[in-house]
């Protein structure tokens, strides 16, 4: 699939945007602060229907206008559609070929995305917040049905929170009727959440592993494994890999009995301390932690890995190759890690890469990548 044209009207700092983009290579260049990051951005939000910025709609419309509009002409497969989104200062309005859809699960997957910004190189061994955001871009673009699990699970769980802030002086017996109504949610929706991120980064560890080792020479394994704080294996499990999880039956068990164990510290802190809200990924190189005991080399390989992992994941679930974006991150990688980039997008992966600068980008210049330069919101083609 690739993106063929883009446009834009009051976002960010583009009045107007009109631009045809090649199907292999766009190199996207300029200084900081001058427009190159809000195409990718604006890319993403047609994929997804959110910003990797930011989680307020409003910042993405372009000072003093009501809105902002952003359309693509996409090619997948044999199909060709338009992609149509409006930011408003209060949700969003998403159409598919002119025709309006109602929920934003039946606009998100049209359009696959993996983004690698620099922010990403922290993804080992940042914080857990940030391997969440990983999980959950991904597979809402694989499952819009997760995406929709996923919004009740997070609305739920402000409720249940809420409930148990201002419950605080009340005792356990009286305010556990109350949240009984909503566990039965939070359970519903947060088992789906937790089964497809651990099918997600059981099928990653796959495709992460095999590039993992070609970036080391096959001297280090790479393992991923998702960490539930609801039990996904029955106890004492000691092969995982080999291992059925937990039915969704026997997860509802689980969860529920846990829920009205945790209730009385859940009370006392007034939020809610199990749940994917809390899970993570552990990123281990021959069973140990990357982020406590690899170097910093072995961390950037690491999450290079997974998010090239993405490529071929998404490809096997969608059946097509997705976009890639760069953002401003071939700067922060070695020779050795920017050849194995160039030679995993091959010419299968329509890609958008943007830099300060075209030096030591040799290597794209000649796959005749299309040049575009950037300047206070006005891109221009070159050559």
């Amino acid at each position: 699939m690739f993106v063929t044209a883009l446009q834009a009207k009051q976002f960010r700092n583009y009045q107007s945007l009109a631009i045809e983009f090649s199907p292999t290579a766009n190199l996207i260049v300029g200084q900081n602060a001058q427009g190159k990051t809000n195409i990718l951005e604006a890319i993403l939000m047609l994929a997804v229907a959110k910003s990797h910025r930011t989680n307020k709609d409003q910042e993405m419309i372009r000072w003093g206008s009501e809105k902002a509009t952003i359309s693509a002409s996409i090619n997948r497969s044999e199909r060709r559609y338009k992609l149509e989104l409006d930011v408003l200062k209060k949700g969003k309005r998403a159409l598919i070929n002119g025709v309006e859809k109602r929920k934003m699960s039946d606009f998100v997957g049209h359009l696959n995305i993996v983004l690698f910004a620099p922010e990403d190189l922290t993804l080992v061994k940042g914080s857990p917040q940030i391997r969440r955001k990983f999980m959950d871009l991904e597979i809402a673009q694989m499952s819009p049905k997760y995406l929709y699990h996923l919004s009740q699970y997070q609305k739920v769980l402000q409720q249940r929170n809420s409930i148990l802030k201002n419950g605080q002086q009340q005792s356990i017996r009286s305010i556990q009727p109350i949240l009984a109504v909503w566990d039965e949610q939070i359970i519903e929706h947060g088992i789906k959440v937790i089964r497809k991120r651990y099918e997600f980064i059981h099928k990653l560890q796959k495709y992460a592993n095999q590039i993992h080792q070609q970036i080391s020479g096959g001297r280090e394994d790479l393992s991923l494994s998702y960490v539930s704080s609801i039990p996904i294996f029955l106890p004492d499990t000691t092969c995982k890999e080999e291992m059925n999880p937990l039915s969704a039956e026997q997860m509802r068990e689980v969860y529920i009995n846990q829920l009205e164990q945790r209730m009385p510290q859940d009370l006392q802190r007034g939020s809610t301390s199990i749940g994917p809200h809390r899970d993570d990924v552990q990123v281990s190189i021959h069973d140990k932690p990357v982020d406590i005991y690899g170097s910093q080399g072995q961390q950037r390989t690491a999450a290079l890995s997974m998010k090239l992992a993405e490529i071929d994941l998404i490809k096997e679930e969608v059946g097509e190759y997705p976009i890639l974006l760069l953002d401003d991150v071939l700067s922060e990688l070695d020779e050795q890690r920017q050849q194995h980039l160039v030679k995993s997008m091959g010419e299968k992966v329509q890609t958008f890469i943007t830099a300060t600068t075209t030096y030591g980008l040799e290597i794209f210049l000649k796959n005749h990548a299309e040049v575009f330069s950037v300047n206070s919101g006005i891109i221009t083609k070159e050559g």
